[in-house]
């Protein structure tokens, strides 16, 4: 990811399994900011994203597609 002036959040998440799941979360995440930056990483269960949005509305993003936001 390349360096921009907005912050970098980075979620723990429970549930994915596969290239659906990182697709389903980076479309939530993109849904409400069309520009965000995302990228995931399933294996090691982290999304990371670049976005004007806050850590909360992310976190809403990834679990209203049901997946569960740890810490």
């Amino acid at each position: 990811m390349e360096k921009t002036d907005q912050p970098l959040i980075t979620l723990k998440v429970e549930g994915m399994s596969c290239g659906h799941c990182a697709q389903a979360v980076t479309a939530a995440i993109q849904a409400k900011d069309p520009a965000a930056k995302v990228v995931v990483d399933v294996a090691g269960g982290t999304v990371k994203t670049e976005t004007v949005l806050p850590r909360h509305v992310v976190s809403m993003a990834v679990e209203e597609e049901g997946y569960a936001v740890k810490g």
